[in-house]
């Protein structure tokens, strides 16, 4: 009997559940990060003509153009390295940048209360959030 409950329970769990998950694989995680952190100076299809290029010191990079700059190769960590902004680039200069893995820390502790996430927790969120973030960026590349 105990079998039978419990199978009842996982069969109407997984029914309650499909269309949510349905839904879930439709969002697409990069493209909400970059509308959310950086189209404002990028611009909505990285041509780095945001809406507050024009007050920054030193103009967005087209983020199309990474993948023909480095003749044909999108550098995945070199992008890491630039978004997470904690591994410091000697050849990089100042950070005009901001660092959105410190932002992205905080969101997976505020996400939590801070309860119960472990340092492993963090890292696994932020990197999960820059690796949707750059697999977002790679699409915006011009052919």
């Amino acid at each position: 009997m105990k079998q039978l409950c419990l199978g009842t329970a996982v069969l109407v769990t997984a029914l309650i559940g499909a269309p949510v998950l349905g839904y879930a694989q439709d969002v697409d995680v990069g493209r909400l990060e970059y509308v959310d952190s950086c189209a404002v100076c990028h611009g909505d299809r990285g041509k780095g003509d945001g809406p507050l290029a024009a007050s920054l010191k030193k103009s967005p990079i087209d983020l199309t153009k990474i993948q023909k700059n480095k003749i044909g190769l999108f550098p995945f960590d070199r992008l890491y390295e630039v978004i997470d902004g904690r591994k410091v680039v000697g050849a990089h200069g100042s950070r005009e940048m901001p660092v959105w893995g410190d932002q992205y820390i905080g969101q997976a502790v505020g996400s939590t209360g801070g309860f119960g996430i472990t340092p492993k927790d963090r890292e696994s969120f932020v990197r999960g959030r820059i690796i949707a973030l750059i697999g977002y960026i790679y699409t915006l590349q011009v052919k």
